[in-house]
């Protein structure tokens, strides 16, 4: 008969020489991303070294080759981590996101650039804008878009103004918790949220604390903020900002939709190179005539290229003048797209490209 102890011995071993492995191969790829750096030459700083299209290259490949029993999304993580502290090994990246620290953006950066990444918590999303623009910062992340809440208008309208580019996009799944110092929604008086949060869980907020004052706050951490400082207060955020500022779990999942999901851009100075799997974002206006908005569209028709998503504003231009951001699949410098961007021309009133982009990746 077996020795269950031996057996176990023999289990831990294998595990320990694993991880000998692994360590010595990790080690060996932060020589080699070194050795890029040498390649390069000196005085560079680590946005001269990212490239987001061969990022994202490398992490389909790991989902291609992934059999289990970890999932496509768990993969992605480990490796984005080892690639993240590779190239931050001279200079990490500086990325600006909505703060203060513990909001559904900062979560949104780790997920795309990885931990050793620096998060630079900023006032607003105007601000992410600015500090991009003016190379404080050298990518930001902004929400643009909810699944259950539709677009993120300030974002959009940053577009209209601002020089940044879109350099990639994150969907994030959102879990919404009601935080407090209290442990039980009795006795709790306010409740502070961003708009978006006290939207996507509204009808619970209805059900369950209906005489509640509901408090629109600029981010989620900073209600979390607010609600540590009176008992009678809660706020709605993520997990992460209970633990940061000492909050108990009063509720959790709250969210009215089971798929609440928010899609950030990643925005930064420069256009870059097709991943594979790309997506570009176009920003449009026209002149107000009859079937203005047709001649617009049908290029992409013509050219079979597919549209992912319409969404109109005001074009800050004149009154009942109005922009059209586009998305549409492929990269800028496929052929089919150059095609209809050439037939859109003459019936445009402007055309820019906001940015060609890796597919989130799961």
């Amino acid at each position: 008969m077996n020795d269950p102890k031996s057996s176990l011995t023999q289990v831990r071993e294998r595990i320990d020489s694993i991880d000998r492995q692994i360590q010595e191969l990790i080690s060996e790829r932060a020589n080699w991303a070194r050795e890029v750096a040498r390649v390069k030459g000196e005085g560079l700083s680590a946005i001269d070294y990212y490239r987001p299209e061969r990022e994202a290259h490398v992490l389909r490949m790991v989902v291609d080759r992934n059999h289990g029993p970890l999932s496509d999304t768990e993969m992605v993580r480990l490796f984005r981590e080892i690639m993240s502290s590779c190239l931050a090994q001279e200079d990490p990246l500086k990325v600006g996101y909505l703060g203060p620290e513990g909001t559904f953006s900062e979560q949104a950066v780790r997920k795309h650039f990885g931990h050793a990444a620096y998060g630079l918590p900023l006032g607003s999303i105007e601000e992410v804008f600015q500090e991009v623009v003016a190379g404080h910062a050298d990518f930001g992340i902004v929400p643009v878009e909810n699944s259950g809440q539709g677009m993120i208008q300030v974002t959009l309208d940053m577009f209209l103004t601002s020089e940044a580019r879109i350099c990639g996009e994150v969907e994030l799944r959102v879990h919404q918790c009601l935080l407090s110092q209290r442990d039980a929604l009795e006795g709790i008086k306010r409740v502070y949220g961003h708009a978006q949060s006290l939207q996507q869980c509204k009808t619970w907020l209805r059900v369950n604390l209906p005489n509640a004052e509901c408090i629109a706050v600029h981010s989620n951490a900073e209600g979390a903020r607010l609600a540590r400082h009176a008992d009678d207060t809660a706020a709605i955020a993520g997990e992460t900002a209970g633990k940061i500022y000492g909050l108990k779990m009063v509720a959790k999942a709250i969210e009215d939709r089971a798929d609440n999901t928010t899609r950030f851009l990643v925005i930064g100075r420069s256009l870059f190179p097709p991943s594979g799997n790309d997506r570009t974002s176009l920003l449009i206006t026209v002149n107000d005539k009859p079937g203005a908005l047709y001649d617009v569209l049908n290029p992409f028709a013509k050219h079979d290229v597919s549209m992912n998503r319409i969404e109109s504003r005001p074009s800050h231009t004149g009154k009942w003048q109005y922009a059209f951001f586009i998305d549409v699949s492929g990269h800028i410098d496929d052929a089919p797209l150059q095609a209809a961007l050439k037939d859109m021309g003459p019936v445009a009133t402007q055309v820019r490209v906001l940015g060609s982009y890796p597919v989130a990746l799961p």
